[in-house]
């Protein structure tokens, strides 16, 4: 058992180190659909969190729940989150009307 935490533990840290060296080499441009990306990624924990939690069995420990619970709201907040930021970023890229088109008055 103690094998297999340290290669889990690993395998987090090689996946952190990936993960920051890929993030950070990506220009500015590529940041709104990267961040779509990753809201996708972060429902699928949400749905793993969901499915966790309706199979666990009656006698399963608090701790478990516990961890699947925070999962499941952590990972619901980031992709609420990521996709109002995601929004609003691409809102800054819209064209904006004169005040007139806006109120329905013709210039």
């Amino acid at each position: 058992m103690y094998d297999q935490l340290l290669a889990n533990l690993a395998i987090l840290v090689l996946a952190g180190f990936v993960g920051f060296a890929v993030i950070s080499k990506v220009p500015n441009t590529l940041h709104t659909p990267l961040m779509s990306g990753t809201n996708a990624i972060h429902g699928i924990v949400v749905l793993g969190a969901l499915i966790v939690l309706g199979e666990l069995p009656a006698d399963a420990g608090w701790g478990v729940r516990l961890i699947a619970f925070v999962a499941l709201v952590f990972g619901t907040l980031n992709v609420i989150g990521g996709f109002l930021v995601t929004d609003r970023m691409l809102s800054m890229f819209k064209s904006r009307k004169p005040e007139a088109q806006k109120a329905g008055v013709e210039p």
